[in-house]
């Protein structure tokens, strides 16, 4: 497929987004953490857009600001002091917490967006560009594949150094416990099964308040306190 011109894409728009956030927030907050690891992660997708490599870059788009969007919008809510759903709610209930290390709430918050907008954002992008699951697969595999590469980055950066960190470390099995692998393939299985249930409802509803309660769950135990 033919590169991309260069015009400012609604990528561009949730970047310019991120960066606000990066530059206003307290570099320990624990949602600026995620947020720069976010912030690398939607970067190099639109570069890779600019650069046409992605099959379809319309599909791609679709995904990745409808995927973006529920992030910020979990921002809004709790800048507004109302709820936001509950895979991010641990987040930002903890992110001040000093027994909270940066390498933990930059997996809370991947475990969130990963988890469960990242299934929601499936079918969002499914009923904007009228086509199924299954359409989107390839652009699934990308945003999965650049945010595997950057895990062992992040883990690199942010976990503290062999001196801090022993194999007795409450923390090291705790990060043992959670593999983005298998939340990936956890999260395709639920946009396929949301798609499916489109039209049912409060059988929808339900799934989708269950997913949502599930990834909290798995985020707040990614977030247990540790003494220092």
């Amino acid at each position: 497929m033919a590169q991309l011109e260069h015009f400012t894409t609604p990528v561009d728009a949730v970047v310019s987004r991120m960066r606000a956030l990066d530059a206003a927030l307290p570099e320990r907050d624990g949602v600026a953490v995620f947020n720069r690891v976010y912030l690398t992660v939607t970067e190099e997708i639109d570069r890779r857009l600019d650069a046409g490599e992605f099959p379809d870059p319309r599909a791609a788009i679709a995904l990745d600001v409808r995927f973006a969007q529920r992030y910020l919008a979990a921002v809004d809510a709790a800048a507004a002091e109302h709820r936001p759903p509950a895979c991010w709610r641990p987040l930002f209930q903890l992110r001040g917490h000093r027994g909270v290390r940066p390498l933990q709430f930059a997996l809370a918050g991947i475990n969130a967006h990963i988890g469960h907008d990242l299934a929601l954002a499936v079918v969002d992008a499914c009923r904007v560009l009228g086509c199924e699951p299954a359409d989107l697969e390839d652009e699934f595999d990308r945003v999965g594949d650049l945010l595997a590469s950057l895990e062992e980055r992040i883990r690199e950066d942010l976990m503290p150094g062999p001196d801090l960190l022993q194999i007795a470390d409450p923390l090291t099995h705790l990060l043992g416990s959670w593999s983005l692998d298998r939340a990936r393939d956890a999260t395709w299985a639920a946009a396929r099964a949301l798609w499916a249930l489109r039209h049912c409802g409060e059988v929808a509803e339900e799934f989708t308040e269950r997913l949502d309660a599930a990834v909290g769950f798995a985020g707040r135990m990614l977030l247990t306190p540790f003494a220092d």
